[in-house]
């Protein structure tokens, strides 16, 4: 239902008196924006010569308390190739912020219906999406597949919301047992402070070998990669201190507060703690790593036993889940595998806040309900979450369109060496990243990757455990 709502031609509000709308990024378009009946915000953005293809966007992550507006792309550049190619865009802010998938699916297809109504019904509708936006892309084709044509869930959290939350869990707990006892890892009391704490046992850890070591093993247990700063050369596989430096600086400056903070805005959604280790071997867990080697090598070299520090973890007093939490997380949300229309999913290799694992967990389920041949998933040899260039993001884009178009996957067209020379073709102005606040010429990295198996995996076709 709509609330209220204004319009823009060109860069002139219709509606006097109301808040205006963003300027078109293409001149000359038509930018409709207004409110939903929860209170999310919508924005669209529609070309004059419209080819009836609307990209519907779902963003990411907003952290709680912040300012939340509505995005109908994630980059102006996709966004003007898209728009300038005839294509219409929209997307809407979601009701609120957090793990707001819950609001964020409802408001999408009330985003649609508005589109229906204001702009006209669109011939085919591609849901897509970056981060916490990859899960709610793969979350809207399969609760509302009538809906949508075709998906482009990037650095998705496709491994689904139970899995991810279970395998931040076990990195929680080794960084409790093993760097500092006073950190909760379930039921949060005081996010703030306890993100605090964490942080500066943390550091102090990574001041000795003993604590760098332990610091790996808790990346391990997420299996985080040891490459941070997108446009950097990755660390060689031998260089472990440089991977767990790596690894120092996600959890610093990103996963610690999805851990140690936000997962209590989670909690609160979902009435309890939603995660369990009960069932949980760590000695198995570890062997199952990417990160395997760079543990065992930094434990040897700080001169720690790293049986006893899993034996340690493997004692610890078993952490039990709520059963309406699981549903809630459940329900918001996992995956069945059965999608009916195409799908391609994009990561890059070096995420290690999504980690690559979720595309190899999702391939999976999809695999188990018979729908392998409407899924392909391309890589990014790049570090940084969600780290695309616009012509890596475009180049995408044009492959399921073909697919859309045709009817069959074109293997020729996927082959990383094909997507580097189609996106090296879009010229300059789209073979860019924004570094430092600086746009950096650079060129497309798509490469042969296969991720080793996601360590705690949870989808609908397991049953409910704690």
């Amino acid at each position: 239902m709509l609330l209220a709502g204004v319009a823009v031609s060109g860069s002139t509000a219709a509606n006097a008196g109301q808040t205006s709308c963003p300027a078109p990024i293409v001149p000359g378009d038509t930018v409709l924006c207004g409110s939903l009946a929860d209170g999310a915000t919508y924005l669209m953005e529609v070309p004059p010569h419209w080819n009836k293809t609307l990209f519907l966007y779902s963003h990411g992550y907003v952290a709680p308390g912040s300012s939340n507006p509505a995005l109908d792309v994630g980059d102006p550049f996709t966004g003007g190739w898209l728009l300038s190619h005839g294509y219409a865009i929209a997307g809407s802010s979601y009701a609120s912020t957090g793990w707001a998938i819950a609001q964020a699916m409802p408001d999408q297809i009330a985003t649609l219906n508005l589109f229906d109504s204001q702009v006209g019904k669109p011939r085919r509708t591609i849901a897509w999406g970056h981060s916490l936006g990859g899960i709610i892309t793969a979350g809207l084709i399969q609760q509302y597949p009538g809906r949508f044509s075709a998906a482009l869930p990037m650095c998705g959290v496709l491994s689904g919301g139970v899995a991810t939350w279970n395998t931040a869990l076990d990195a929680a707990v080794a960084i409790q047992r093993l760097i500092d006892p006073s950190v909760q890892v379930v039921n949060i009391t005081n996010p703030t402070a306890n993100l605090t704490g964490v942080e500066h046992a943390a550091a102090a850890a990574q001041a000795t070998a003993q604590g760098k070591a332990r610091i790996a093993l808790a990346a391990a247990l997420a299996d985080t990669p040891g490459w941070y700063t997108p446009l950097s050369p990755q660390p060689a596989a031998n260089n472990y201190a440089a991977q767990e430096a790596n690894q120092f600086q996600w959890d610093a400056n990103v996963d610690f507060p999805f851990i140690f903070a936000f997962r209590a805005e989670l909690e609160a959604r979902a009435g309890g703690n939603p995660s369990w280790t009960t069932g949980v071997n760590f000695f198995q867990q570890l062997a199952k790593s990417a990160d395997l080697r760079e543990v065992r090598a930094l434990y040897k070299a700080a001169h720690l036993n790293l049986r006893a520090d899993l034996m340690k973890l493997t004692k610890a007093a078993r952490i039990t889940a709520k059963p309406s939490a699981v549903r809630y997380l459940r329900n918001n949300i996992s995956f069945n595998g059965r999608i009916g229309i195409p799908v391609l999913t994009m990561h890059t290799t070096g995420d290690g806040l999504v980690v690559p694992e979720n595309e190899q967990a999702y391939a999976s389920v999809v695999r188990r309900a018979g729908r392998a041949y409407l899924l392909r998933q391309v890589f990014v040899s790049r570090a940084g979450h969600c780290a695309f260039t616009p012509a890596e993001t475009i180049t995408a884009a044009r492959i399921l369109l073909r697919r859309m178009r045709t009817g069959h996957w074109t293997d020729q067209a996927l082959r990383p060496a094909s997507m580097n020379a189609a996106a090296t073709a879009l010229g300059p102005a789209y073979n860019i990243f924004l570094s430092g606040g600086n746009v950096v010429p650079t060129g497309p990295q798509f490469i042969h990757y296969q991720p080793t198996p996601y360590l705690r995996p949870y989808d609908l076709s397991y049953r409910l455990r704690r």
